[in-house]
């Protein structure tokens, strides 16, 4: 498997982050727990951490909108493993590169976290947390997959006016954020959320305002 860089090597802004990760619970992020049967796909996303010109960063892109699986939707880099992967942490790497361009050998992968399971889709996600310490330049590698790559400031996703909730008639209700052209919410919401929790980003933010997801949507 490939190895994690160890956590005193990341910047102090993300110190304390990798430091709250170390031995969470799955549960922090989400109450959907993987098959007891061991059944679903595995994947592996990159959740990558820089410092670009507007400080602490996260990447994200959006969905080409032709995709059969949650297309148009935010998210992290990442995917399904290929066979010839050696573990989540090389799946992430490798789906981020494919997706984004992004250079494997400018990223520091320090922190590994419990499976997370998405019905849509019934994949059993591996979220890998990673330093950005010599970005490369990111865009689009086939628009027929990635829409759109943006690097957003932790700031912008940690201001109060920028935090929701959504619902949907499905039954469906969950985080949310604005960001630039975007809409983050679902899995990759969640994880947000509680990333910024663990890393002391957080701000106090009206947890009653609730919106429509189709509505918020067609607001981006």
């Amino acid at each position: 498997m490939s190895a994690l860089a160890s956590p005193e090597d990341v910047p102090g802004w993300m110190s304390g982050l990798v430091k709250a990760t170390a031995g969470i619970d799955a549960r922090r992020f989400t109450r959907i727990s993987p098959p007891a049967d061991g059944a679903g796909r595995a994947a592996a996303v990159l959740m990558l951490f820089g410092e670009g010109p507007n400080g602490p960063d996260v990447l994200l892109l959006r969905r080409s909108d032709t995709l059969g699986s949650h297309p148009g939707q935010v998210a992290f880099p990442g995917g399904a493993a290929d066979p010839t992967d050696d573990g989540p942490v090389d799946t992430a790497l490798r789906e981020a590169y494919e997706e984004t361009g992004v250079l494997r050998s400018g990223v520091r992968p320090v922190a590994q976290l419990p499976d997370l399971y998405v019905p849509v889709s019934k994949f059993v996600v591996t979220p890998v947390l990673a330093h950005w310490d010599r970005p490369s330049p990111v865009a689009p590698v086939d628009f027929n997959e990635t829409a759109a790559v943006a690097r957003v400031p932790i700031a912008h996703l940690a201001d109060p006016a920028n935090r929701f909730r959504v619902t949907h008639p499905s039954g469906y209700s969950g985080p949310a954020f604005s960001a630039p052209g975007m809409l983050v919410w679902g899995f990759t919401a969640g994880l947000l959320d509680g990333l910024l929790s663990l890393g002391g980003w957080e701000q106090p933010w009206d947890r009653t305002d609730v919106r429509d997801l189709e509505l918020a949507l067609r607001a981006t």
